[in-house]
């Protein structure tokens, strides 16, 4: 557990590094370079840095353990915060539509060549850095965290939008210059997109939806090679922050001895936890099998 934790942040740490470093380059070569649509890519970035400082306070007090008041820990922190980070880029979305409608209506000049240069190495960076969140949030079962690997393919397709975008004014001559805001109009569409595509797990997780019928499968053929064990009847799974709870019903001979049937029980728990470390906490209910039906009183 604490290993999922001490990646996640660390993860975290270089996200918003990234963040800060890209928003100061884009916003420098947007003002020098005469391109709008980089300083809107800038303000865009500038809010995924606030997002990423979320995303590491969300994931640090959601691996808080358990205490008096969460006797389930504070995992579902985690998808609030996720809720938090869709909000900036929703802001981001409307601060750059807002600013492309204005930059359309405005003359200006066409950007200068060397922003495009700027922008293919953006592109680039921004999608090794969404591939490589994105792996880590998988590792780790972090909502919050692929929800920031979104925001580094958002910024991703912005930046691209832009490079069309001034391309087009560069190469296509008068009349084209606004092209470039044009593009960031259309890139914060995709922006919006992306913040469904990270609301809805987040939402899932929040409701407790069923999702994890693979996990499960695994769960039960694990749970066969434990001794005592007969079957699992029901198995259901919640995720809170980056770790899972278990509700499971375990079958047992109807005539063992309810200590026996503890001891199953707790047997079956720790080989869990064991073969799973994402697992927190597994609570069991031990049925008797309808072949062994209890001993009399």
């Amino acid at each position: 557990m604490e290993s999922s934790k001490q990646t996640a942040i660390n993860t975290t740490y270089l996200s918003i590094l990234g963040n800060v470093l890209l928003a100061i380059a884009k916003g420098i070569t947007g003002i020098f370079g005469n391109s709008y649509a980089l300083i809107a890519d800038a303000i865009e970035s500038t809010t995924d840095v606030f997002a990423s400082v979320l995303v590491l306070f969300g994931i640090k007090y959601s691996t808080k353990p358990a205490d008096e008041n969460h006797p389930y820990g504070h995992g579902k922190a985690e998808p609030l915060i996720t809720f938090a980070v869709v909000g900036f880029l929703l802001i981001s979305a409307t601060i750059i539509a807002y600013e492309s409608i204005i930059n359309i209506q405005t003359p200006h000049k066409v950007p200068e060549k060397y922003t495009l240069i700027v922008l293919g190495i953006i592109v680039i960076i921004k999608e090794l850095f969404y591939r490589f969140v994105s792996k880590k949030s998988d590792a780790t079962n972090s909502t919050s965290l692929k929800a920031d690997a979104w925001h580094h393919r958002s910024d991703a397709i912005t930046s691209l939008m832009a490079f069309i975008g001034i391309s087009i004014a560069i190469y296509m001559g008068k009349g084209y210059e606004n092209a470039d805001d044009w593009a960031a109009l259309l890139a914060s569409g995709f922006i919006v997109y992306n913040a469904f595509l990270i609301f809805r797990p987040a939402l899932s997780e929040i409701m407790d939806e069923h999702l994890y019928d693979d996990f499960i499968e695994e769960i039960r053929l694990a749970s066969e090679n434990v001794e005592g064990v007969i079957a699992i009847e029901k198995c259901f799974v919640r995720k809170a922050g980056l770790f899972f709870h278990i509700d499971l019903h375990l079958i047992v001979k109807g005539d063992i001895s309810v200590t026996k049937g503890h001891a199953i029980a707790h047997d079956l728990k720790n080989k869990l936890q064991e073969k799973f470390p994402e697992i927190s906490d597994v609570l069991i209910h031990v049925e008797p099998h309808h072949q062994y039906p209890a001993s009399p009183q």
